[in-house]
């Protein structure tokens, strides 16, 4: 027989992790404002192997529009820009021999769009992904009647997954709100 509670902490972990990784991915689109966050996906090629940016450099964000980073090894300029420049973070790396400085433009009102429609998707497979748990544990849960569950029991568990879905699918609307009204304000 299937331990009903266990079955929905399982079922409960995995919108938690689908809810997790929207916000990570949300956090590396860029809104406008400069968020160090962006560059965390950056491998920099350092003595032969690929290594995060911020193990090579220290970066931060002196004000709103502007990423720098101070490399620890002189030698670490040429590399990092390369890096910089070959990921999709869309900026030009500006270097002055001491640091490299990253502007980060004003979002076009084109870009904004694509970049809300990007949001969506990202919010979209998430609660695909919510959804896809609270079916995996229903399936769970008919099968155990099968195996001696009682009805009675299997649709109280039901229940509280519907409830606890609902939960989730809030919490990834309520994400997508937040960061679409980030990236569109002016």
């Amino acid at each position: 027989m299937i331990d009903v509670k266990q079955t929905l902490a399982e079922a409960e972990e995995k919108m938690e992790e689908a809810v997790m990784y929207l916000e990570e991915a949300l956090a590396h689109i860029r809104a406008g404002k400069a968020n160090v966050k962006i560059l965390d996906g950056i491998r920099v090629d350092s003595y032969g192997s690929l290594v995060p940016l911020n193990n090579v450099a220290s970066v931060n964000t002196p004000d709103a529009r502007t990423i720098v980073i101070k490399p620890w090894d002189k030698s670490m300029f040429r590399p990092i820009e390369k890096a910089i420049m070959d990921s999709n973070v869309g900026i030009t790396p500006e270097n002055n021999g001491e640091i490299i400085r990253l502007g980060i433009p004003p979002l076009t009102e084109e870009r904004r769009k694509q970049l809300a429609k990007q949001c969506k998707g990202e919010a979209e497979n998430a609660k695909v992904s919510v959804r896809n748990a609270r079916r995996d544990t229903n399936d769970k849960l008919k099968k155990g009647i099968k195996d001696g569950l009682s009805e009675d029991l299997e649709k109280d568990a039901e229940a509280d997954l519907q409830k606890m879905h609902d939960k989730y699918i809030k919490k990834v609307d309520e994400l997508y709100a937040a960061k679409e009204k980030e990236i569109m304000t002016v």
